[in-house]
């Protein structure tokens, strides 16, 4: 199938940001939203390797950057929580995504979690479905405070060990 996850640290700078830019482009609100937040995110990560392999890889496919997925660990053991999680638009909907996820719960596990918990929108529907998919049920719904200009709600997912 030639996928495989590889180290952050591997690629360039710039190349997050560029698949979240991608992966977000159904809808230009997100763009409009969050690209400041995107850019400093892969700022982050490129000035702090370390972390970045870490607490994150990159699907590639036959050598190319697909996606990627990162998390949080500080609140461990109780919690980790999913931040991006991302596949390039080109690529979606052939399972890429679903076993991305699979492969960052499988590493998170090995950190005696508790719960692992990942947030989504309301109208990004196979992110839900895959979420499910996984065995994440939904725990909560909350305002949507952060995406100018999209209505719906915030769906929170938990992911009990």
């Amino acid at each position: 199938m030639g996928i495989e996850y590889r180290k952050i640290s591997e690629f360039g700078r710039g190349t997050l940001f560029e698949l979240l830019k991608d992966a977000y482009a159904i809808d230009c609100r997100y763009e409009q939203s969050c690209l400041a937040e995107w850019r400093d995110f892969d700022n982050f990560f490129f000035d702090n390797l370390q972390i970045a392999d870490k607490y994150g890889f990159i699907t590639t496919l036959h050598g190319e950057a697909i996606g990627f997925v990162s998390w949080d660990p500080r609140n461990l053991p109780e919690v980790a929580e999913i931040g991006h999680n991302c596949i390039a638009s080109a690529h979606k909907g052939k399972g890429y995504s679903k076993m991305q996820l699979q492969e960052a719960v499988n590493r998170i596990l090995h950190n005696e979690v508790r719960k692992i918990i990942v947030t989504t929108n309301d109208d990004l529907i196979p992110a839900r479905r895959m979420y499910e998919s996984i065995g994440f049920t939904l725990s909560r719904r909350r305002p949507n405070n952060h995406i100018a200009g999209l209505d719906g709600e915030h769906l929170d997912y938990v992911y009990f060990v």
